[in-house]
């Protein structure tokens, strides 16, 4: 088993522990991959294209490509002050906030560091998205 290669489709970090997802087409997907897994101390969850949340995927892969992205801490203020006194923004809005750091860079890396949420299921992020402060 040791020369045996998987790449989930998405790799998430739970309460619980890290989820390898992978999108599967065929009703019973490999035991030898839940049992790797498990070997490794991860979960793993199969799920059938009708259970794929398509739209939260799509955003997160979008988001994803910044996940080592850096803001600058002028702009990281600018912004949850901003939020703080607004309430909520468009993501249009919110990207003025940026002045040392490329926006759109910077705006998802502050949704992955979970300083500033978006909703990643009604639709495709956009410029009328709707930003505001992440209360966790």
């Amino acid at each position: 088993m040791d020369d045996v290669t998987h790449v989930p489709d998405l790799v998430a970090e739970s309460q619980s522990g890290i989820v390898l997802i992978d999108a599967v087409t065929k009703a019973e997907p490999s035991a030898m991959i839940a049992e790797l897994a498990a070997a490794a101390g991860y979960q793993y969850r199969p799920l059938s294209r009708p259970e794929l949340p398509a739209i939260r995927l799509r955003n997160a892969k979008d988001l994803l490509r910044y996940a080592r992205y850096s803001v600058t801490l002028d702009d990281r203020i600018r912004v949850l002050a901003a939020l703080d006194e607004c309430g909520t923004m468009t993501l249009a809005e919110c990207l003025s906030g940026f002045r040392t750091t490329q926006p759109l860079p910077a705006f998802a890396s502050m949704v992955l560091q979970r300083f500033i949420a978006i909703d990643l299921d009604d639709a495709l992020i956009g410029p009328e998205s709707t930003v505001r402060r992440f209360r966790g």
